[in-house]
């Protein structure tokens, strides 16, 4: 059993971790930690968790830190600094599902977040949480850095081709749509109902702070590097993520081997299905850790991938659940998919 904290648990990463965390048998929730809804209970706050869990939302102090085994950081970026180094001194380990430890290049991070970094030293200690494609260096982390949601469903729909060097590396074509809690619980005027509903709109087309990523661990993972353009999406929708990419095949690559490499790579990964002959709908994955993949080849030998997460859940706080479960040597599904012990 391990001892768990979250700070920033009133938000919707934050509380979809308590959601899920409350159905893990191998973790206690110690701690949460808020700033002005310190001092309620939690079920005061949401409602839903009513006679699940009462505990009080506390005021941050490195004192409550103690006796913890893990910190859950889910904040906006350019918040998590604090948290982060004050456990990281106590030897607790970090998964932070913000984006203040994603990216090794602190110019980039100043660029696209617009923040000064207040923690340099402690990037070459985070490790890219991409569970299917980092696994060993996350079970040795002393902090995991969780992916971007956009990252996730770009990153696991076009590795293993890339990986596997069977698309050409220009003229790839992302595009992403997302539903509106992944903005958070901010209040914006752009993102009120009578804004979003029965409307989608294309936003920071070319300026996402997900590009820089993007970009880096395409190269990390896969080895090369493409040229890609991404444009991100806001549907008219709570939850989820639909991502299409567009590329072309090398010479000689067919439908078959695109299917057997999705295959092998991804057969003995719980969270992953890849779809053989029908293409993916985002209302099969929200509220579950999955991503669902598939594609079409077309006559000209181009090349559409389709995937699609739950922004909330496989794009922050599933995977950061994953992470746990790979970073203390549980089994990946544990607390993540309920009926695992049935299925046995």
């Amino acid at each position: 059993m391990i001892n768990v904290g979250i700070i920033g648990a009133t938000g919707y990463s934050g509380y979809e971790l308590v959601r899920l965390l409350l159905n893990h048998p191998e973790v206690n929730i110690k701690r949460l930690f808020g700033q002005s809804t310190a001092g309620l209970r939690i079920d005061e706050i949401h409602t839903s968790l009513r006679k699940l869990i009462s505990l009080t939302v506390d005021s941050f102090s490195e004192e409550l830190l103690n006796g913890l085994d893990l910190l859950f950081v889910a904040l906006p970026s350019g918040q998590a600094f604090e948290f982060v180094k004050a456990a990281y001194n106590k030897n607790i380990k970090v998964i932070d599902i913000g984006g203040d430890f994603r990216l090794k290049n602190i110019d980039d991070y100043k660029k696209y977040y617009k923040h000064e970094h207040l923690a340099i030293e402690l990037l070459d200690k985070a490790v890219y949480g991409l569970s299917e494609w980092n696994e060993d260096a996350i079970s040795k982390a002393e902090i995991i850095s969780n992916p971007g949601c956009y990252p996730t469903s770009i990153l696991l729909a076009i590795l293993p081709l890339l990986k596997n060097n069977v698309i050409e590396n220009s003229d790839v074509n992302i595009v992403s749509y997302s539903g509106t809690s992944g903005a958070g619980k901010s209040a914006v005027q752009n993102m009120i109902f009578s804004e979003v509903n029965e409307n989608v709109r294309a936003y920071k087309v070319g300026v996402h702070q997900h590009i820089p990523e993007i970009k880096y661990y395409l190269e990390f993972f896969g080895e090369r590097s493409i040229k890609f353009s991404f444009v991100p999406h806001l549907l008219p929708a709570t939850r989820g993520i639909y991502t299409t990419i567009n590329a072309k095949l090398k010479d000689g690559i067919n439908e078959n081997n695109v299917r057997d490499i999705f295959f092998s790579t991804y057969e003995t990964k719980p969270f992953i299905r890849v779809l053989n002959d029908s293409v993916p709908e985002m209302k099969d994955v929200t509220y579950t850790n999955f991503c669902d993949i598939g594609f079409k080849v077309i006559e000209d030998n181009s090349i559409i991938i389709f995937s699609t997460i739950d922004n909330l859940i496989k794009g922050a706080a599933g995977q950061a659940i994953q992470n746990m479960n790979i970073l203390f040597g549980f089994p990946q599904e544990t607390g993540l998919i309920k009926w695992n012990k049935l299925a046995k």
